[in-house]
């Protein structure tokens, strides 16, 4: 893994994976690694109920209904479209899912506008077909192919940002379970074997770009992933992605609870102030996920290790906030706004925590003034 930058779930976990299989006495479907039970134990952690001889840590925060519902759909003949908000955790859900499911969570399609009905299907070694012809040999499956091919999950990043001419090949392949390829005369068909199938995600704030057709919708089974505000919840999500961070670049910098819960509060306050918004231009850009919060967080622990005091301050939060969501001319002000008639006030009345809110508000004020 050290030589990884980013390794997937199943070479991550991949001693976990094997544990579970090993002490997996539940019923399978297909060709699954592990059982329904056990996979969604690798996704939410385990319980004392579960009487394992292991601890598992959860990996995914959210309702176990989701995680459920995602499983059940996997073993069926539908496709699972994983829908949300940006930062909900949708990619990283159906990371954890493929590499459970079958130990291959890298057959993956990335939905642009670029992307073409061979992304999806097949191409072919130009090279190998003018010396050879075409044939099996010359023919570049795609990730999907390849997960037919292999009784695997293949997935579909970002299905409504793919033309339309694009998500309607998704459709034979989700109903009929074939592939046909006309250019060879033997073996030109290409079946899915049993464990096959695709989870795709898609953007809610997406909608309109290119919108599903009523035929594919009914290939999928629709899972929505809200963003995640339960502070609880959310501190969770926070700590357990900070902790990889500081492991992967070695570094010991403290992150105190009081600038957790600053940072927590700053994106309540925000997300609050955005839902009574009476227009988009009154409304941050950024979704507020919880995925934002972790990359505030991150770029101000990686500022203050690499060019500050090797130690997180408020002010080096704020200033990683307002570099995070200020992306727009009208971004500033709503900022500058929330600065002044909410973290102001509550300098004089947050109690212990007054100092570091009045760190923050002068870190917000001094980054918001770079930017004019």
């Amino acid at each position: 893994m050290s030589d990884l930058l980013r390794a997937p779930a199943e070479i991550k976990y991949a001693d976990e994976l094997a544990w579970l299989e090993s002490v997996d006495t539940g019923t399978k479907p297909f060709t699954w690694r592990l059982s329904p039970k056990m996979i969604r134990t690798f996704v939410l952690g385990s319980q004392p109920g579960d009487q394992l001889d292991r601890k598992v840590d959860q990996k995914w925060f959210g309702d176990a209904a989701i995680v459920e519902r995602a499983i059940v759909t996997l073993a069926s003949d539908r496709g699972l479209l994983l829908i949300g908000d940006p930062g909900t955790g949708k990619s990283w859900l159906a990371e954890l899912l493929s590499a459970a499911v079958c130990r291959n969570s890298t057959l993956v399609v990335q939905g642009t506008a670029g992307t073409t009905e061979d992304h999806i299907k097949y191409s072919w070694n130009v090279s190998m077909v003018i010396a050879q012809g075409q044939s099996r040999e010359s023919m570049i499956p795609s990730p999907i192919m390849t997960a037919m091919e292999a009784g695997a999950i293949g997935r579909f990043e970002e299905l409504t940002r793919a033309t339309s001419d694009v998500q309607d090949a998704l459709i034979s392949i989700l109903s009929e379970k074939y592939i046909s390829v006309p250019e060879l005369d033997e073996n030109g068909t290409v079946f899915a074997r049993p464990g096959f199938s695709v989870i795709a995600t898609a953007n809610s704030r997406d909608r309109g770009v290119n919108d599903l057709s009523s035929a594919l919708k009914r290939r999928f089974n629709f899972v929505r992933i809200p963003v995640v505000t339960n502070r609880r919840s959310e501190a969770e999500i926070v700590r357990f992605r900070t902790e990889e961070l500081l492991r992967r670049h070695q570094i010991t910098l403290d992150v105190p609870p009081t600038l957790l819960d600053v940072l927590l509060q700053s994106f309540a306050d925000l997300r609050e102030a955005s839902a009574a918004a009476g227009s988009d231009d009154e409304r941050l850009e950024s979704a507020l996920s919880s995925a934002e919060q972790i990359g505030v967080l991150e770029d101000a622990i990686l500022h203050s290790n690499f060019f500050g005091r090797q130690t997180l301050t408020a002010d080096a939060l704020a200033s990683s906030l307002v570099g995070s969501l200020a992306r727009r001319d009208e971004d500033t002000p709503i900022l500058n706004k929330y600065l002044h008639g909410v973290v102001a006030p509550r300098t004089e009345n947050a109690g212990e925590n007054s100092g570091e809110w009045t760190q923050f508000l002068q870190g917000g004020q001094a980054a918001l003034k770079a930017l004019a």
